[in-house]
């Protein structure tokens, strides 16, 4: 059931944010603010796949 949990709180963020939001976002940031950024949600993603997959 947890393993649900995450996946349903990952589908949430990702139908929340418009995508063309985001990218907007990380250009006017900056594009080193953008790599980190991008590179943070992706260890999160991995990180909370892990977490459901492992028992």
């Amino acid at each position: 059931m947890k393993k649900y949990t995450y996946l349903a709180v990952l589908f949430l963020l990702a139908i929340s944010f418009s995508s063309c939001e985001v990218i907007g976002g990380i250009f006017k940031a900056g594009v080193w603010t953008g790599i980190i950024a991008v590179v943070l949600v992706v260890a999160l993603i991995i990180w909370l796949i892990s977490r459901a997959t492992k028992k």
